[in-house]
């Protein structure tokens, strides 16, 4: 009898996608060996390569299992395959990292796997209390990176050479810390300590180590900087009044919440409800804040998040902070460290000058951070985990461009003013960089830029074009035009609410050729092509162009910017544009947020048109409704506070089913006129109604009147299909109240998830937008000579 003999043969795989420093390499190890396959597997600058031989139909196992189960922070974007003629071992091996163009993907850093926290827990381990654990499945990866290949010599764990024991480990295709580019133990790795600011004294605790000290400094009610893995934290003990009044008075964070940190769910649910979705964004790999409505049992101080109804926690994100707050049965303000508004601190010499006015101690070590990542915060609407801030734990893992954008060139978009994020395309991918913050402040606007060569340098990009906002003024787009000009590469100017469109469109998918959709932007300001300020738009739209059929009536910002700081200026400009503010009524009456305020001066201003533009803002009709309840009426400490008041007012009155009617014009141009609401607001004032049922009646009668415009500009345009974007639908009460409602009229409705709906997003809309245009055939269709820009007019959507 004879026997078929299965052919043998060489095959190379390139396999892309965030593929190095996630275990990746060991995993094909194993798996190639387990099916008797000769070869090897080794990092370069565009992936991990494999080359392998043997049976056909093992080699094919082994392509099935490298998709089925890779490693837990792998993302493989693609295996390209073909035929190997080189020479290979005759078993298969793990061989050296080469260079090469840099077309992988670094990891976002990732939170303590379970493996790493158990052994920091087993007093028999050799890492037990050491709190720099860490493995292929947890840890530092963008906060230590340098250069590309991710290999330990191009991060920050450079410096500490491996002990004999870590050493064993690094080298064993078996362990998982395999080529754990920043395994460490307490014999070779960074020490953790405490270190005293000004004039403390570091107090003596017998044989305490450095984490215990802290927090025994913690319980006496002291303000600690905390290293963490992206920057600096300021703890203190949230449940003490005196603690956190000090750290909001000694920070100047007048208002804006804290961020918690808690060690277990438990801590949380007395304070919090959880549900099942918030509880698996709590202890995933991103280890985000989560914003969890205030409902638990037990109350924090309120000056943890004045006015709000939520609470932003999260789980221990590294063995440092895991060690520290496992000696509290309570949380622990864990908060940015940083002077309000500045970027969090991320260079210890920086720490000593900038927090030693707040904190009188620093738990610190010797790691330095090469990049400032800071926390990400979600919450969950309408069923879904949604991305608020896009940081830690998500960047700069990227996004697939639909199906159409094969071809898209590598371009660079510079993202807004405020919440800034730029981003890359590359190999038909955006790479969204982390949370950046406002560019107004120029310690930001330098990190941005530093951000900005480093994502260049790791993902060895060259951009054929830059694309920014149409705004003059913003800073992105001043750096943007500058280097274009510098490059002599085309410049793209995209409006300000396209983009958030675009966005949308992008995240979900949504191919090139795609007809139209409609856009619902509802954020604070935006410049407009009519050079007033928008934000409460519905644009007919795809990549390359957009139609204005809808907006919010647009009212006078008396004092232009400081209307966004005084919301009682967009009270009065309101009332007025209303015809509801009456000379007999005295402002100590119905309006008393307008009691001595310069009304005649405003007047003047208004009818002149003196720094007063027009704004279809939506962001600051919730300002003007907020400042009629008293809320936020004289100032605003930080971006949207007066609107998220506003919705905690509203949730505290959950059997209110009204909402007040807006006027909608028959106009080509349709408005949403706010003028029969306010004198429903005036009434309801004047008999005495709650707070809470008014700010209620105003959300759910301004999702009514969007669904209905919807409805009527679908019957006249044919459109099946909604995006919802802009920083108003951050608004859980708003978002899901509108989502519902285009739900029920039958749209298929598009919202954001893994990009931010506010201006977090902006750049990936940017990008979307920019490179539809340099794809079209005729460039110069908007007779621009090539300078594409994003315009209005229907033609572009034929």
């Amino acid at each position: 009898m004879s026997f078929a003999v299965e052919p043998s043969q060489a095959l190379e795989f390139r396999v892309r996608g965030r593929v190095q420093g996630v275990g990746f390499r060991p995993t094909i190890w194993r798996m190639a060996r387990e099916l008797g396959l000769a070869g090897e597997v080794l990092n370069d600058g565009e992936g991990v390569l494999v080359r392998v031989s043997g049976a056909q139909s093992r080699i094919a196992a082994l392509l099935r299992r490298i998709e089925r189960d890779p490693p837990p922070l792998a993302h493989i974007d693609s295996i390209e395959r073909r035929r190997y003629s080189g020479q290979l071992p005759q078993d298969f091996r793990i061989a050296e990292s080469i260079g090469g163009s840099a077309r992988t993907q670094i990891a976002p850093d990732a939170a303590l796997c379970g493996a790493c926290a158990a052994e920091l827990r087993d007093p028999d381990e050799r890492r037990y209390r050491y709190p720099f654990t860490n493995c292929t499945h947890c840890g530092p990866r963008l906060s230590i990176v340098k250069a590309i290949p991710y290999d330990r010599a191009t991060t920050t764990m450079a410096p500490f050479v491996l002990c004999a024991a870590c050493a064993a480990e690094y080298c064993n295709p078996n362990d998982r810390r395999f080529h754990a580019e920043a395994v460490a133990c307490p014999s070779c790795g960074p020490t953790a300590s405490v270190v005293a600011f000004g004039q403390a004294k570091i107090p003596r605790d017998g044989d305490a180590d450095a984490v215990k000290l802290a927090a025994g400094l913690i319980a006496q009610g002291e303000i600690i900087a905390v290293k963490g893995i992206g920057g600096y934290h300021l703890a203190c003990d949230a449940t003490s009044p005196e603690a956190v009044a000090r750290l909001r008075r000694l920070k100047r964070r007048d208002a804006k919440p804290f961020a918690l940190m808690a060690r277990d769910l438990d801590v949380m649910r007395r304070y919090c409800a959880i549900d099942a979705l918030e509880e698996h964004e709590l202890a995933s790999v991103r280890a985000p804040i989560v914003l969890l409505r205030a409902t638990g049992p037990e109350r924090l101080p309120e000056a943890v998040a004045p006015g709000l109804d939520t609470l932003g926690f999260m789980l221990p994100t590294t063995p440092l902070h895991l060690l520290l707050v496992d000696q509290f049965e309570q949380p622990l303000v864990m908060t940015s460290g940083n002077i309000s508004d500045e970027p969090a601190v991320v260079d210890d010499a920086q720490a000593c000058r900038q927090l030693a006015d707040i904190a009188s101690f620093a738990l610190t070590h010797n790691r330095a951070i090469a990049n400032r990542v800071d926390d990400s915060v979600v919450r969950v609407m309408a069923g879904r985990s949604r991305v608020l801030r896009r940081a830690r734990g998500y960047a700069p893992a990227p996004l697939r461009l639909p199906s159409g954008f094969e071809k898209a060139p590598d371009l660079l978009a510079m993202g807004g003013e405020l919440k800034a994020t730029f981003c890359l395309v590359k190999d038909a991918q955006v790479i969204l960089s982390q949370h950046q913050g406002d560019l107004e402040n120029a310690a930001t606007l330098d990190d941005y830029i530093k951000n900005l060569a480093l994502y260049r340098r790791l993902f060895d990009h060259a951009p054929s074009a830059i694309v920014v906002d149409r705004h003059p003024e913003y800073l992105s787009s001043k750096l943007g035009r500058a280097e274009a000009e510098r490059r002599g590469a085309p410049l793209l100017e995209v409006q300000h609410h396209h983009a958030h469109v675009a966005a949308c469109l992008a995240e979900n998918g949504r191919p090139f050729d795609a007809p139209p959709a409609l856009g619902i932007v509802l954020d604070g300001l935006g410049f407009g092509d009519d050079g007033a300020i928008w934000g409460g738009e519905f644009l007919l739209a795809d990549y390359l162009g957009y139609e204005r059929l809808a907006r919010l009536k647009p009212v006078a910002m008396p004092g232009g910017a400081q209307a966004v700081r005084e919301p009682w200026r967009n009270l009065y400009a309101h009332l007025k544009a209303a015809g509801v503010f009456e000379a007999t009524l005295s402002a100590s009456g119905n309006w008393s947020a307008l009691n001595g305020k310069p009304l005649a001066t405003i007047d003047r201003m208004i009818a002149k048109g003196l720094n007063s533009p027009l704004a279809s803002s939506c962001g600051r009709l919730f300002d003007a409704v907020a400042a009629a309840l008293g809320v936020c009426a004289e100032r605003q400490a930080y971006e949207g506070e007066a609107g998220a008041r506003l919705e905690a007012l509203a949730t505290a009155a959950p059997n209110e089913t009204r909402g007040y009617a807006l006027g909608i014009s028959e106009s080509e141009l349709i408005d949403i006129d706010a003028a029969p609401m306010w004198r429903a607001i005036l009434d309801d004032l004047r008999q005495g109604v709650s707070a809470q049922i008014i700010a209620r009646r105003f959300h759910l009668g301004l999702a009514q009147s969007i669904t209905e415009v919807a409805m009527r500009l679908a019957a006249a345009r044919g459109f099946e299909t909604v995006a919802l974007s802009g920083g108003c639908f951050q608004n859980r009460l708003l978002f899901e109240s509108v989502y519902d409602g285009l739900c029920e009229a039958g749209f298929t409705v598009l919202t954001h998830a893994d990009a931010p709906a506010n201006d977090g997003g902006l750049s990936l809309g940017q990008a979307a937008i920019g490179a539809a245009h340099l794809m079209r055939t005729d460039t110069t269709r908007d007779g621009k000579d090539g300078a594409c820009v994003s315009a209005s007019p229907a033609a572009l959507l034929a």
